[in-house]
């Protein structure tokens, strides 16, 4: 491990991953100053580091949109991708992912933060990635290593393997030994660890350490396990290549130790990546890239520049990228290379082409979108990958603070969700608003902030309207009738319509049983037009369902009569009629899946209780060690802000599902205060 060579693995791409404040930024900052890209490491608290550099997280003092930097090591290039830790900007590593070689997830010994790390893990398990966890802030452990990884462990479906034990000076960590290499190490601040002596406790506690290590790499290699049993001494070089395997096939997630903000640690990590990691060609493998001739690469993030255009991010895992090349992409679209830019952190620099194993930013395909394949061949290739957002549990209705800017504000819209495909837009047709969806209110928040800081858009926000409707109880008879006379031709309509409750869920009928042309045929479907427009806002102000409305009898006159008087007279009946048939009030009722971890099932049941909703029950998560699904039905009035409430009850790591299921009558002070709201509103 210790030869100087060059890997032949070629640039390498390595995700920096981990829960909320574990200290990932912290990490790249600390590898990019002991690699020599920076001069020293900034600091996320002071708004001086290379990773978290948007206004947004500068401000919030978290990741929320992942950072690419590019340095070297022992003559080797690393373009490390700082992702953010909350689980609300989530969609950033999850799109990213499928390009690493590995991973790095940064942890510490906080078990309120072990349901975050197990969602973590679960997506690299699940892609095939193969990952290092890097046990940060060590200095600041108070209980023995192998406490802290029998904690952790239950996140993980592979063994965390511990490759390093800590030397202890009294309650404080001073060092560490390398169970692969058998050298100890004592920390110095900023500066490289200095090989010490490895001798009397420390040394009895090596051999116990290292023989665990080996037992466990020996359940995958059984002439290791042969050793081990015949009490032969396995060669250091055998046992570093079966790290390296077992690594690579996802059979172990090697634990190593440190400190970021002290820079402890953080070259031992490199070596490990440099040596053990694999490279461009078996991501390439592991994503079935077949034809190796052209030039292939992931886009994994789109970014625009306030005046550097579009910009997208991509590994280049086949072949060579030339700028000025045309690119076909898995969506069909094409585009022309304008710039390909070295990616480091927010320090780009032109270049002419970029090689396999590369990850650049390349300009101006503004047809590309994030998760696109492309191409330097002459057909669109086979997308590699598809990740599909997490479905949006927080919603907010905006408008642009001055009206002129309703244009800008659709453009902006666009461009936020081509950079961050978890936040969508839909527009609501009954009431016109633009309703925003995300993960959280920080994601929220921080697109509003990206709008008007980037977009120049000033805009105003509430809670989106509740798709409240009414219906009847009571079957009428209602004749509607229009007549206007106003010189020349007049107005004449005049119709009998039958009203009558449906039952819950079957919808709005129109039907005919008009005899001897009452009604002349012609006239029969604008009168069913002026139905729906009455049924648009009923006597309680909402939209009005389940009902049934036949046309009986009426009468016509052979001058007047025309389709705008029977389309007036239709809703002139029915507005009359509707407030004779006993309206009531329905609302919205969702049936909601949560998942959570078992620990707080129980304050999620409280949750949901004090919201209305009525629990179904609850069981394990399928596939989840320590995790639930809570199953409940509960009004869309009461889910608005729910996932605030979840994930303050669960540490950050709760989320749920839900689903329209049916509509249910609201009666008493509940409707009358629903119904003031809504006239006060209108």
């Amino acid at each position: 491990m210790g030869q100087d060579v060059r890997s032949p693995r070629g640039p390498r791409c390595i995700a920096l991953v981990g829960p909320f404040q574990s200290g990932k930024t912290t990490l790249l900052e600390a590898i990019m100053a002991r690699t020599g890209a920076i001069k020293s490491a900034g600091s996320v608290d002071a708004g001086t580091s290379v990773g978290d550099a948007s206004p947004e997280a500068r401000q919030h003092k978290i990741g929320v949109g992942l950072t690419a930097a590019t340095t070297t090591f022992m003559g080797d290039s690393y373009t490390l991708i700082d992702c953010p830790g909350s689980i609300e900007f989530a969609h950033d590593m999850r799109a990213a992912l499928p390009a690493v070689d590995a991973a790095v997830v940064v942890c510490e010994a906080d078990e309120k933060k072990l349901p975050q790390l197990q969602i973590i893990l679960r997506e690299l398990e699940e892609l095939g990635i193969p990952r290092f966890l890097f046990l940060n802030k060590i200095d600041r452990a108070n209980k023995r290593v192998r406490e802290t990884l029998a904690t952790l462990q239950p996140a993980s479906r592979v063994p965390l393997v511990l490759r390093q034990i800590p030397i202890w000076n009294g309650d404080l960590i001073e060092g560490f030994v390398d169970l692969a290499l058998e050298r100890a190490f004592v920390y110095r601040e900023h500066k490289p660890s200095e090989v010490v002596a490895l001798e009397g406790g420390n040394l009895d506690r090596e051999k116990e350490a290292r023989f665990s290590m080996l037992e466990k790499l020996a359940d995958h290699d059984d002439a290791l396990m042969e050793q081990l049993l015949e009490d032969i001494r396995p060669p250091r070089d055998a046992v570093f290549d079966d790290l390296a395997r077992e690594l690579r096939e996802g059979l172990i997630c090697p634990v190593l130790l440190g400190a970021a903000s002290r820079e402890n640690g953080v070259l031992r990590l490199m070596k490990a990546l440099r040596h053990e990691a694999p490279g461009v060609t078996d991501t390439a493998n592991r994503l079935g890239v077949k034809d190796k001739k052209d030039a292939l690469a992931y886009v994994f993030k789109t970014v625009h520049l306030q005046h550097g255009g579009k910009l997208s991010l991509a590994r280049v895992l086949a072949g060579r990228l030339d700028d000025g090349a045309t690119l076909q992409s898995s969506s069909g679209e094409t585009g022309r290379i304008s710039g390909i830019l070295a990616v480091s952190g927010t320090h780009d620099s032109k270049r002419p082409q970029a090689e396999a194993g590369e990850t650049v930013a390349l300009g101006k395909l503004d047809a590309v979108k994030t998760g696109d394949t492309v191409s330097s061949g002459k057909t669109a290739p086979a997308s590699l990958v598809k990740v599909e957002p997490v479905a949006a549990v927080l919603s907010i209705s905006i408008a642009a603070t001055d009206r002129k800017d309703d244009v800008k504000l659709g453009q902006a819209l666009l461009r936020l969700n081509e950079e961050d495909p978890s936040l969508t837009m839909i527009q609501n047709p009954r009431t016109h608003d633009t309703v925003l969806w995300g993960q959280g209110e920080m994601h929220l928040r921080v697109a509003q902030e990206r709008l008007k800081d980037r977009y120049g858009v000033n805009v105003k926000s509430h809670p989106p309207a509740i798709g409240y409707q009414e219906t009847i109880r009571k079957a009428i008879t209602q004749r509607g009738r229009h007549k206007k006379q106003s010189g020349g031709h007049g107005q004449f309509g005049d119709v009998v319509l039958d009203i009558k409750p449906k039952p819950r869920g079957t919808g709005f009928e129109f039907h005919e049983k008009v005899v001897g042309g009452a009604v002349p045929r012609n006239y029969i479907g604008a009168v069913e037009e002026g139905v729906v427009d009455a049924l648009a806002r009923g006597p309680l102000g909402f939209p009005v369902i389940d009902l049934d409305v036949t046309l009986t009898d009426g009468s016509y006159h052979s001058v007047d009569s025309s389709d705008l008087a029977f389309r007036t007279a239709a809703r002139v009946g029915v507005s009359e009629g509707l407030p004779q048939c006993q309206p009531v009030l329905l609302e919205p009722i969702h049936l909601v899946e949560i998942f959570c971890p078992n620990e707080a099932t129980a304050k999620v049941n409280a949750i949901l209780s004090a919201r209305r909703g009525q629990i179904l029950g609850f069981d394990t998560r399928e596939g989840w060690s320590g995790w639930d699904c809570v199953r409940a039905t509960m009004p869309e009035s009461e889910i608005g802000d729910l996932i605030v409430e979840l994930r303050s009850a669960t540490a950050g790591a709760g989320t749920f599902t839900r689903q329209f299921d049916r509509m249910a009558e609201v009666t008493g002070r509940a409707a009358d205060q629903i119904i003031a709201a809504h006239r006060d509103a209108a």
